[in-house]
C-alpha cells in the first residue's frame, strides 16, 4: 500500500515514493535540488517535474549551488529555450536568486541542513495528513526564507519541500511506509 497520490503506472513515481519521499535528507546539494524542483512545481504536478528531473539536473549543472548562483542572463535565456525542462522565466530567475540566498544561509549556519533542521530541533515531524498543504512549520520556514529574499517560497511550496526532504513524514495512514504502521519516525 502506498500514499493515494502515487501514480502506480509511473515507475519513476513509485520509486520516488518508496525510496526518497519522506526520508530525512541532510545533503545540501540534494536539499537545494529538491527546493528548486519544488519551486518549479508551483502550479503544476510533482509528476510533471519528476519526469523532467534528469533534464533539470543536466540543465542546472547538477544543482551545484555556486554554479546556479552565478548563472548569467545568457545562461537563463538558454534555460528558457530548453524544451526538456519547465521554461518559466520567473521560476528560472527565482532559481538563481534562491541559490544566492541558499549560499548566504550556508554561510550563516554552516550548512543549509543545519538551518532547516533547526526549525524542528533535528526531529522528524510525523504528520500523516491526507490533504494538508501547509502547517505552522511550513508557515514559519516560508516566512523566514521570504525575509531572506527567496522567491516561490510560499507555505505550500515549503510544506511540499519539508515532506519531500523528510523533515515532515507525511506518509498517509493507509501507506505501508506510514510511521503509524512501521512504528518508526522515518523509513530511511
Amino acid at each position: 500500500m502506498r500514499c493515494f497520490w502515487v501514480n502506480l503506472k509511473n515507475q519513476r513515481y513509485v520509486e520516488y515514493h518508496d525510496r526518497e519521499w519522506g526520508v530525512p535528507l541532510h545533503d545540501d546539494i540534494k536539499l537545494f535540488e529538491l527546493l528548486i524542483l519544488e519551486c518549479f512545481q508551483s502550479g503544476l504536478s510533482w509528476e510533471c517535474v519528476l519526469n523532467k528531473r534528469d533534464s533539470f539536473r543536466e540543465a542546472f549543472e547538477g544543482f551545484v549551488t555556486e554554479k546556479v548562483a552565478s548563472f548569467s542572463e545568457e545562461k537563463c535565456q538558454q534555460l528558457r529555450e530548453n524544451s526538456n525542462i519547465i521554461r518559466n522565466r520567473l521560476k528560472i530567475k527565482a532559481a538563481v536568486t534562491n541559490a544566492k540566498v541558499f549560499l548566504a544561509i550556508q554561510e550563516q549556519f554552516g550548512s543549509f541542513d543545519r538551518y532547516l533542521w533547526s526549525f524542528t530541533g533535528n526531529k522528524v515531524i510525523v504528520e500523516p495528513c491526507d490533504r494538508c498543504t501547509t502547517s505552522a512549520l511550513s508557515d514559519a520556514v516560508s516566512e523566514d526564507l521570504k525575509k531572506r529574499g527567496m522567491a516561490f517560497a510560499g507555505s505550500t511550496v515549503v510544506y511540499s519541500f519539508l515532506q519531500a526532504s523528510g523533515v515532515i513524514n507525511g506518509h498517509t495512514n493507509e501507506c505501508s511506509l506510514s510511521p503509524l504502521k512501521t512504528g518508526k519516525e522515518n523509513h530511511g
